[in-house]
């Protein structure tokens, strides 16, 4: 991809590709929602989708100091229940669901925003 593409469409490109694998780890949640000891992952969308388009991320100005958020690498972290099981497992039914709902309502929204921008690019190479 050239970066004049990339800067056009690169943000909401990353933005789906996040959300699928957000929309992964909380299918898996769901899924395990019955498993005694499970624990509950999820992703800090605003804050990855920030650290992969470069922008708002402090820089470490030692080895020994330490970068802030609950994954470093920016992969999925685990989610604190408001509501304990006896079991052990972190998921929360309702919690997911919400959770699911809203990533499939951002992957919605990115979709549409990259077909726009796809279409505008389409009727600039036709001189429409």
């Amino acid at each position: 991809m050239t970066n004049a593409l990339r800067d056009h469409i690169g943000f909401h490109a990353e933005a789906l590709m996040l959300g699928e694998r957000r929309g992964a780890i909380l299918a898996s949640n769901i899924a395990q929602a019955a498993t005694p000891g499970y624990k509950a992952r999820d992703i800090d969308f605003a804050a990855e989708l920030a650290r992969r388009n470069g922008m708002g991320t402090l820089a470490a100005s030692h080895p020994g100091h330490m970068t802030a958020g609950a994954a470093i690498d920016g992969g999925p972290g685990y989610r604190v229940p408001v509501n304990a099981s006896l079991d052990g497992n972190t998921v929360e039914p309702a919690v997911e669901q919400t959770k699911f709902a809203e990533n499939a309502l951002r992957q919605q929204a990115s979709l549409t925003f990259l077909n726009r921008r796809i279409s505008g690019l389409m009727s600039a190479i036709r001189g429409e």
